[in-house]
């Protein structure tokens, strides 16, 4: 199995002042393409031949640390770009999508307060992800690679919190960075996507 740099769902300008042009063309054309051809190379005689992108990062996870990483990170990317859209962010949620946060979170205000403490709070790199664990929503962070699959819940949501995602657009401003992907940045209806694919 070989994988490939998917596009991105946008154009490289769509996501702009949030989000620049040469933040898409660095993080996704460098980064993500490191990750593909780092886990391609990898994947080379260790047993992983014809499974699942899912199923290499949870079995890789413990026996193989340098394919895991490149892998998780494969994924996690793939992941974050769906997550945004222009135009996207605030509270334009779905109604459905909406009521669950209601219900699980105490609300947008709060979600958003969550969300943004846990990803700013975050030590080092890693990410913030809106998760469904037992048919409930939940915020947690994962460092480095990680990610909800090798804990056994369903992501949803994630913002990349590695210094590489926000410095050339935010310097070291995570925070800000962080505000403008949940008020600007969130593509909602992708959320709610992963919600009703249980």
């Amino acid at each position: 199995m070989t994988f490939e740099l998917p596009n991105l769902p946008y154009d490289y300008d769509a996501l702009s002042p949030y989000m620049s042009r040469e933040t898409l063309e660095y993080h996704h054309d460098k980064h993500h393409q490191t990750y593909v051809t780092n886990t391609n190379t990898l994947l080379k005689g260790a047993g992983f031949e014809n499974k699942k992108l899912e199923d290499i990062i949870k079995e890789s996870f413990t026996t193989h640390p340098g394919l895991f990483n490149n892998v998780a990170q494969h994924y996690n990317h793939t992941f974050f770009w769906k997550g945004m859209q222009k135009g996207g962010g605030g509270i334009k949620i779905p109604q459905k999508l909406s009521r669950a946060i209601d219900s699980d979170l105490g609300g947008y205000a709060q979600f958003r307060r969550d969300f943004l403490q846990s990803a700013v709070g975050q030590f080092g790199s890693g990410w913030t992800w809106l998760i469904l664990r037992d048919g409930q929503l939940e915020i947690m962070k994962t460092s480095n690679s990680e990610n909800p699959l090798i804990y056994g819940v369903k992501p949803l949501l994630t913002v990349d919190v590695w210094e590489h995602s926000y410095y050339i657009d935010y310097r070291n401003a995570r925070q800000k960075y962080l505000e403008a992907f949940i008020d600007n940045l969130i593509n909602w209806d992708y959320v709610l996507e992963m919600y009703e694919s249980i």
